[in-house]
């Protein structure tokens, strides 16, 4: 005769924390099956075979009798069906094998007689563990009957093992009979638990008290005022707790599923009217329970089917109905009445607790209650929008309570309590150590010496939990260990352990205690005399109690994972988006989006060690939809912030002076009896003025928008999923980088086809307007906007950004280039000397757009601060390559004419020769034309150069005036080192926008535009003697064309510009800054002067011979070709005016000058 079995050796507490624990591990793999069969994705490739189809209609159809002999066509492939199949069915095998530990250990605590120690308010931990195995049993029979081609998975694998190993698989009988005995799973599971009525039932009944407490509506929380700290001021300092603590946090939405799930089981006791009182309670809450994450159950149609097999309960039928009924149409109702005072009231306790986070130490209890409530209204919500009612009630007004537009709000301050929590652990430990030492120990050793005739086991059992808690202590003692610490086993130097270690870091561990309650639980039976905690509630209270602070200490953040985890929304992706995008699109709610992101840190905890493969998938989807929030968070905020910008560019461009003459000519039509206010219609800053302070303007709306929307980027600097770190400011920083270089090339405006761009100094206006509302942005967040600034200023300095788009530089680079110096060139636009610009001379020029506007000193000035130094040399690069190649067509010409060049270099000083010469030189015009082009091309760098000195004389006038200094000081380049000091300093002060005597950048363009040979190849590096001799005839061949100017009608000067109108007073300074980099290309710096003197003499004998001309037309402009010569050794820093003298008559050049001037006047 086999011995009864003794409680205290059965481990019944570890066996229903391991079962359960393994119900949740193969519920997921169940789960995923279930996903993947139902997907034609994803699922086996062999159940969507054509030509396997006739095999797995005849296993369904004979399931579980299956004749392999007739499925040969699996032959070929069982190999791989086994392989494919193998997961699928094993996990089968596992479900079978945890049916069996479980009916074991529900048989075995029956025998135990452990329905007296059922009492959810005593014995809390071993009737959820008990409640949580049942109905976790009920849920995978329920999950398990919806898995489709469940019978063909495990009818191909085992006829694949028939035909690979002779016999099926021993375990396929047994799997086979499961599978069709919870067909209709219900039914199957209310004959199981016949056995079991009385435990099921003693579980059930503890609830009984329970759940009405907790299903309280909203009127009855606010009147209670439930989750406030402040309704009772002299209690604020009191720690909250009540005879049953861990009741108060269980999730309410555990117990209906324990309540309507349960009865079900044991359907005979629903003729009592107490059990289906508190039955249709929970019934008329909603129509869908959780089975497991997003698959529910429609309960009351699930109910109805089954109670009309049994004509016993046929009367429920009605009250299951009317349930429905009531659900449908009172439900939505109540719960968005429950989450509009959810979000107030955690709103509260998260401003106290912010403020006072010491408050968390006595009222944690509240902080969890309110995070479990408010996580069961979430859940119920996300259930219920997913899965509308099954049939429509006429009075229901549902579907527009199952959408809450508040919901972001209850969410964000559900994650400020977490924050908060994690944030003050600290306090929280310190506090419940003090508490458990010096309340907790004492309160139960004085306890324990009440009781008598206490057995062995439990005495040793609460010794030891009181010895434990006893040790703690808040002395100051040496150092504690940063290991973990675990109290059953390991105290410090002094015997005790210490509030010292919480702020050491140190990791406590209170499992042993945990567990040990949980043993003494288990231990209190009817079978066996000892114990009894029905009889001794003071002491269950008390150990629920010292669990619960215990939990404080150590299991904090499962405590939050217990009360608060939302990793649900991973399996409403759609709802999580779309509640998402209607928080975006919804002002109001704009600060509480952040809610978003930080929920997906929690769904690393919906997985599990049983199901490993689903680690990947979760995690990429959780990864992939935080950076989706967050980008769209960061391109919500660009795009206000872009829209203000706009505005503001606007109101800045009504400020520009263009407007004011429009403004000013309405001023002066305007009629006299209009009225005042009439006349400042229009005006700027007509906009800021307001009739009434509640009138919002788009901008102040827009304002709003962007403080809300930047309140939820500024929340958390980091966001932490899985292993990895999102920073929602980063987010907002790069889209602004992005936007802020897009729309500066944007204002630039530049038209190909129309050759139209915005003048500098107007977009200087609009970046400075845009610049201005960005650095407002730093109100609203952390971020570095100078950061920004830098960036993309930087990068609009040089020709390409770095996504290789066009920059401000580039744009302005071509069209002064390409578009402005070319019109120059074909006419009708000079360079004007006094005004320093180049001008339109008629309508003509100023056609399509006025060249003063784009090339006065205002405008280059804001060119020169819009693109910089890098972008005005990157400018200066761009001109030099042009004049390259034109330097390049002149040295074609020269060798076209060097014969009669070097002639006339020779016999300069005999006029009839150099007049016979002169008549044998090829394309004399296209000589003087290309250095007029030169010539436009320097006066326009020379433009540019001056305004970008004024700017940086502006910006940093200490390096200028140091830059300044080096040039007076360099050496005189005498020697190799003093030459290399002088290229250095002229290529700094070239950068500044410094003249130099020698201009680098040419001399730099020059060498790198060195002719190519015919066969491709370049240049030796050294210079020849032959490009010195080409360089001199180039002078001569210039010098002696000056003269044909005299006859072209454009030459004439134009005084009130103080140029030729055809530019000819450029070749001055082209002639200059050509020849001087020229001749130090060809190593020949040293001769520039003498060069230059040269130059002069061919120049000036070849003028005078034109005063022995006596033909109109040769002389027509003689004059101004006179005032010419005197420009040209003007500009030059190697000629003097003694010089000029020597050569030239001044007398001619004083006589030229009046002349061009009378002749202006009566012109």
């Amino acid at each position: 005769m086999s011995r009864a079995p003794i409680a205290t050796e059965q481990k019944v507490a570890e066996k229903l924390t391991i079962l359960n624990d393994r119900c949740i591990g193969i519920l997921t793999r169940i789960y995923n099956i279930k996903k993947a069969c139902g997907d034609a994705k994803s699922k086996p490739a062999f159940l969507s075979d054509k030509s396997l189809e006739s095999c797995i209609k005849h296993i369904v159809r004979k399931f579980p009798n299956i004749d392999s002999k007739s499925l040969q066509a699996l032959s070929s492939v069982r190999t791989d069906i086994m392989k494919s199949l193998s997961l699928y069915y094993y996990t089968f095998v596992d479900l079978l094998d945890l049916k069996d530990h479980i009916s074991e250990l529900l048989t075995l605590m029956g025998v135990l007689g452990m329905h007296e120690s059922l009492d959810i308010g005593i014995s809390y931990d071993l009737t959820k563990g008990y409640l949580d195995l049942v109905i976790n049993y009920v849920t995978l029979m329920v999950l398990l009957s919806r898995v489709e081609d469940r019978k063909a998975v495990l009818g191909l694998f085992n006829a694949a093992h028939e035909m690979v190993n002779n016999q099926g698989d021993p375990s396929f009988p047994r799997l086979g009979q499961m599978i069709m005995d919870y067909e209709v799973p219900l039914k199957k599971l209310s004959e199981e638990f016949v056995p079991h009525t009385k435990l099921l039932s003693a579980a059930l009944s503890s609830l009984h008290q329970l759940y009405p407490r907790r299903n309280l509506k909203a009127d009855q929380w606010r009147a209670a005022q439930m989750l406030s700290l402040v309704n009772n001021p002299s209690q604020l300092l009191n720690p909250a707790q009540t005879d049953t603590m861990p009741c108060e946090y269980l999730s309410l939405d555990t117990l209906e599923r324990w309540i309507s799930l349960g009865y079900l089981l044991i359907p005979h006791t629903l003729q009592n009217p107490q059990v289906l009182d508190i039955w249709t309670q929970t019934l008329q809450t909603g129509w869908v329970i959780t089975l497991f994450r997003d698959e529910v159950l429609h309960i009351h149609s699930f109910i109805q089917s089954f109670l009309e097999t049994r004509k016993e309960l046929s009367k429920r039928v009605s009250d299951v109905k009317e349930s429905y009924n009531t659900a449908v149409s009172t439900a939505p109702l109540m719960h968005r009445e429950r989450r509009k005072y959810l979000r107030t009231a955690l709103k509260e306790l998260s401003l106290i607790l912010t403020d006072q986070p010491g408050l968390l130490g006595p009222k944690a209890l509240f902080v969890f209650m309110g995070l479990s409530f408010a996580r069961d209204e979430v859940l119920w919500l996300l259930r219920h929008h997913e899965n509308p009612p099954l049939q429509k009630v006429k009075s229901g007004k549902s579907a527009e309570d199952l959408v809450d537009r508040q919901l972001p709000e209850l969410l964000f301050h559900m994650e400020e309590l977490r924050a908060l929590v994690k944030k003050y652990s600290q306090v929280l430990q310190r506090y419940y150590i003090q508490y458990l030492n010096g309340y907790d120990a004492i309160a139960l050793n004085q306890l324990m010496q009440s009781l008598q005739n206490l057995p062995e086991d439990e005495s040793i059992i609460l010794s030891s939990m009181c010895s434990e808690i006893g040790q703690l202590s808040v002395k100051q003692v040496d150092e504690g260990g940063s290991q973990s610490i675990n109290l059953s086993s390991v105290t410090n130097e002094n015997g005790q352990l210490t509030v010292k270690q919480v702020d050491e870091g140190s990791s406590f561990d209170f499992r042993g205690i945990r567990l040990d309650w949980f043993r003494i639980q288990a231990y209190s039976t009817q079978n066996r005399t000892g114990l009894q905690l029905r009889d001794n509630r003071e002491m269950a209270a008390l150990i629920n109690q010292i669990v619960f602070h215990t939990k404080m200490v150590d299991y904090l953040d499962e405590m939050l994972n217990e009360t608060s985890d939302l990793s649900i929304f991973c399996f409403f992706s759609k709802q999580f988006e779309d509640n998402f995008h209607m928080c975006l699109e919804f002002p109001a709610q704009n600060r509480y989006i952040i809610a978003f992101p930080l929920i997906c840190s929690h769904m690393q905890a919906c997985t599990h060690e049983v199901c490993p493969e689903e680690r990947y998938h979760i995690r990429e989807r959780s990864l992939s939809v935080v950076n989706m929030f967050l980008e769209e968070m960061a391109k919500e905020a660009k795009n206000i912030i872009t829209t203000i910008c706009d505005e503001q560019c606007i109101l800045s461009d009504k400020l520009l002076p263009k407007h004011t003459v429009p403004l000013i000519l309405s001023h002066k039509k305007k009629e006299k009896k209009k009225k005042k206010e009439e006349a400042a219609e229009g005006r700027p800053g007509h906009e800021s003025y307001r009739k009434t302070r509640e009138e919002l303007t788009t901008m102040d709306k827009l304002h709003m928008a962007l403080t809300e929307l930047c309140f939820a980027i500024n929340y958390c600097s980091q966001v932490q999923v899985w292993e990895y770190t999102f920073a929602p400011r980063e987010y907002l920083y790069q889209h602004l980088e992005q936007r802020f270089a897009r729309a500066l090339v944007g204002m630039v405006m530049y038209n190909e086809t129309t050759s139209e761009i915005a003048k500098p100094s107007e977009l200087l206006t609009s970046v400075r307007t845009y610049m201005s509302v960005l650095q407002t942005v730093e109100n609203y967040v952390h971020i570095d906007i100078t950061r920004v600034f830098n960036n993309v200023l930087l990068q609009q300095t040089q020709l390409q950004d770095s996504h290789g788009e066009k920059t401000i530089t580039a744009l302005y680079n071509t069209w002064y280039a390409d578009i402005l110096l070319r019109r120059v060139s074909a006419g009708h636009i000079v360079f004007s000397k006094n005004q320093r610009a180049f001008v339109s001379l008629t309508s003509e020029g100023a056609q399509p757009f006025a060249a003063e506007e784009f090339s006065d000193v205002n405008e280059l000035r804001a060119l020169a601060e819009l693109i910089g130094p890098y972008g005005m040399k990157a400018l200066n690069e761009n001109l030099m390559w042009h004049i390259a190649n034109q330097v390049q067509e002149l040295r074609r010409l020269v060798v076209i004419n060097k014969e009669v060049l070097l002639s006339m270099r020779t016999n300069f000083d005999k006029p009839e020769q150099m007049k016979d010469l002169f008549k044998k030189l090829q394309q004399v015009d296209s000589v003087l034309s290309r250095m007029q082009i030169i010539g436009v091309i320097l006066c326009f760098r020379q433009l540019a150069q001056e305004a970008l000195t004024d700017a940086l004389e502006q910006r940093i006038p200490f390096l200028m005036s140091s830059i300044a200094d080096f040039r007076h000081h360099v050496p005189n380049g005498d020697t190799m080192i003093e030459n290399i000091k002088l290229q250095l300093v002229n290529e700094m002060s070239s950068a500044a926008g410094h003249r130099c005597e020698v201009d680098p950048a040419l001399v730099h363009v020059l060498r790198a535009h060195k002719s190519v040979d015919s066969k491709g190849i370049v240049a030796d590096k050294e210079v020849h003697d032959d490009e010195f001799i080409v360089t001199c005839l180039l002078m001569v061949f210039v010098a002696v064309s000056i003269p044909k100017l005299a006859r072209m009608d454009s030459t004439c000067y134009k005084t009130a510009y103080q140029s030729h109108a055809n530019n000819s007073h450029c070749l001055a300074l082209g002639i200059n800054t050509l020849f001087a980099a020229l001749f130090t290309y060809c190593g020949r710096a040293q001769d520039i002067e003498e060069r230059l003197k040269e130059f002069l003499a061919l120049a000036s004998s070849s003028l005078l011979r034109l005063g022995k001309e006596n033909d109109k037309e040769v002389i027509k402009h003689r004059d101004a070709t006179y005032i010419l010569l005197h420009e040209i050794v003007g500009e030059s820093p190697f000629l003097t005016m003694d010089l000029l003298e020597a050569c030239f008559p001044y007398a001619l050049i004083r006589n030229a000058y009046h002349a061009v001037h009378k002749a202006d006047q009566h012109g």
